[in-house]
Order: structure tokens, then C-alpha cells, then sequence
């Protein structure tokens, strides 16, 4: 099996989720700033950033997938190396340049600089994604690519019953990761912190998801024709799962006593409220973008995040960290309004940078559109 030379239609779909879900992740981030820094938060503002944005992940995982298998042809022979060697270039650079990137500076902004000095220590920081917060997300997304030839056995396998098992099988695993797996009496430093930092690498957490993205992918005309079909049943399903993973938020604060930091590390994507909002978006988001009317501004804006969303969400907490800082500065406390002014400004700056950055590198210095977000300059002929 080998990539399409010649590659099938763009689906607008895809870039357009890619965008809304580069823009919950920052909205969970700065809902997590905003819980930090606000001694009275509001618990509808916190449901608002932390909660209802946890489809966010999951969702780039299937269209990470979908793009997978969108352009693969499962007539050729599959080539693992030539695989590897495009997908290192598109994730692996960015990824360890962008950690490094971070490693300094943070090291600089903290006065500590002692660490880039370890190899080992670098070493451990790359595997489990540390480096900032957001980078874990590309250390699964690896491990995704490693384990491809899996993923193509399984999606030629996958059919609508092993998806329902395999959606059992996510929500048994996660909430025994999430909620029961207790790895801290784990005498071994190294195999504690294997167990510890689980999420930053164990791609079963989100297993259903990617292989529902390759199997949207392989059958797409028939997933487009059933999301037409049951575009009702799928808007009626979005709307009970974000309302299940929402009362299961407020039930964790008013009928287990939680702290609104207790409740949103409760109430995630793993829990099994969680998992059935992520499936519940994922159909929604992809109908609503393919099947809507949308004005031709809102596509441009939908394109134009989406286009630029991998740099978005790789530079974003640069402009979290500053603008967080010019705000306690100022003695400006995170209200709700403010919090909205703080993700305004975030996600602005972001896309300038990004669409900037992205410009004048294709014109000027196309090696750091290489390094920053694995993108390469076409050869010509």
C-alpha cells in the first residue's frame, strides 16, 4: 500500500475541524489560567473553556487518521520506510525543534539552563513530551505513525460492529487508566514515570477515534451519505452527549463535593461521558461542515485557521505565558470578561504569527517552514 501520487479532492471538512479544534485546545488552556489565577472562578465560565471544549484532541487524532487514509491506496503495497521518513519530516523535526525552542526558553525566563546541558535529561523530556504542555499531543501522534502498519490491518478489518466493541473496549480501558490505575507506589523511578506520564504516550487511550477517522476515511462516501441521513439523530446525539459530559461536570461539584480544578481533571475526554461527547462532536462538527450553507467569510475564516493551525498550536503558549504576565502586571484580575479578552488576544496573535511566519518563510527562508511545521517547498520538475 503506498500514499496517492495523485491525491484525492481536498476535503474542507477536515481543515475546517482542524481549526475549531486548534481553537478549544487553546480555550482549555486558558480556562486552566483562568482557574489558576482566580480565586472565586465561575463555575459556568470554567464549564464553558474546560468542558465543552474536550472534544478538542480526540478530534485531531481522526482527522490525523482520516488524512492517513484519505490518501492511502490499500490496492499498493504499503512502504513503512518511505511512511516513516515523510511523517519524521512533517512531526518528528517540528516536534524536537519545538522543544527545544522551549527548553531554552524556559530555562532562560526561570534562570535555569542547567538541563540542556544533560543529553539524558533532554532525552527523557523528548520521549515523554515535557518540553511545554501542549507538545505531548505529537509524541502520540509518532507513536500513531510507528504502529501504522497495525492501523491499516485493523481499519481493512473494521466494520460498524468492531467499531461498537472498540467504543466499549475505549471507555472500559480510559476510565481504568483515568481513575483506577494508581502507579506512584512504583518503587523504579523510570517505570513510574512510564506509568505516571501514560497519557503523553500510550496511544490506546485514544485508539477508537484514530481508527474511526481511517474508517470515516476508507468509506467516505458511505460515512458523507450517513451523516446526511441522520443528520437529525446526530445533531440530537451532539446535543445529549455535551449535556451528559455537563451535568456530569456540575454533578461532580455539587454532588461529590469537587473543587471546579477537581471537577474538570474529572469530568475529560477519557471518562466515559467524555468519550461519548468526543464521538458526539466528531459526527456533528464533520456533518455540520460539510452538509451547512456556510457564508462564504465563515469559510475563508474556517480555511484560513485551519490552514494555519499547526503552528497555532505549537506557538500558542508563548502568547499565553505573555499576555498572562502582562495581565497579573496590571493587576488585572481574570473575570470572565477578561478571560475572553486573554483567549481573543491568545488565539489573534497566534494566527498573525503563524500566517506571517508562514509567508515569509515560503518566500524568503523556506528551511524554517521545514523545521518549525514540516512544511517543504515543492520541488519543480
Amino acid at each position: 500500500m503506498a500514499e496517492n501520487s495523485t491525491k484525492k479532492p481536498r476535503i474542507a471538512a477536515i481543515e475546517y475541524m482542524r481549526g475549531i479544534a486548534m481553537l478549544g485546545v487553546i480555550a482549555i488552556h486558558v480556562g486552566s489560567q483562568y482557574l489558576v489565577e482566580n480565586t472565586t472562578p465561575n463555575a459556568a465560565v470554567t464549564a464553558f473553556y474546560e468542558v465543552a471544549t474536550r472534544f478538542s484532541v480526540p478530534i485531531f487524532f481522526f482527522i490525523s487518521a482520516f488524512g492517513l487514509f484519505y490518501n492511502l491506496d490499500l490496492k499498493e503495497k504499503f512502504s513503512y520506510s518511505s511512511f516513516m521518513k515523510r511523517r519524521f519530516k512533517t512531526v518528528l523535526v517540528p516536534y524536537i525543534v519545538w522543544s527545544l525552542f522551549y527548553l531554552l526558553l524556559y530555562g532562560f525566563c526561570y534562570g535555569d539552563m542547567r538541563g540542556l546541558l544533560n543529553p539524558l535529561h533532554i532525552l527523557y523530556i523528548l520521549f515523554f513530551g515535557l518540553a511545554c504542555y501542549q507538545l505531548y499531543f505529537m509524541v502520540i501522534l509518532i507513536w500513531f505513525y510507528l504502529l501504522m502498519p497495525f492501523w491499516i490491518w485493523l481499519v481493512e478489518r473494521c466494520n460498524l460492529k468492531v467499531l461498537a466493541v472498540l467504543f466499549i473496549l475505549q471507555m472500559a480501558f480510559d476510565y481504568y487508566s483515568s481513575f483506577l490505575m494508581n502507579p506512584y507506589g512504583i518503587g523504579n523511578h523510570l517505570l513510574r514515570d512510564l506509568f505516571v506520564y501514560r497519557l503523553n504516550y500510550w496511544v490506546v487511550h485514544y485508539l477508537f477515534i484514530f481508527v474511526l477517522g481511517g474508517y470515516a476515511a476508507v468509506h467516505f462516501a458511505a460515512f458523507k451519505a450517513f451523516l446526511q441521513r441522520f443528520s437529525l439523530s446526530i445533531s440530537c446525539f451532539f446535543v445529549f452527549s455535551l449535556s451528559l459530559l455537563i451535568g456530569y461536570y456540575y454533578y461532580c461539584i455539587y454532588g461529590d463535593g469537587y473543587t471546579l480544578l477537581e471537577a474538570t481533571n474529572t469530568a475529560h475526554q477519557l471518562c466515559p461521558a467524555g468519550i461519548i461527547y468526543t464521538l458526539g462532536a466528531t459526527l456533528f462538527l464533520f456533518y455540520a461542515f460539510i452538509d451547512w450553507p456556510w457564508p462564504n467569510g465563515a469559510k475563508k475564516l474556517f480555511s484560513l485557521l485551519g490552514r494555519h493551525s499547526y503552528f497555532i498550536y505549537l506557538c500558542h503558549p508563548v502568547y499565553l505565558s505573555l499576555f498572562s504576565s502582562l495581565f497579573a502586571h496590571g493587576n488585572i484580575v481574570l473575570t470572565a470578561v477578561h478571560t475572553a479578552i486573554l483567549y481573543i488576544l491568545v488565539a489573534t496573535s497566534a494566527l498573525v504569527t503563524a500566517a506571517f511566519c508562514r509567508n515569509l518563510s515560503s518566500r524568503y527562508l523556506p528551511l524554517f517552514n521545514e523545521l518549525t511545521i514540516g512544511v517543504y517547498k515543492r520541488r519543480t520538475r
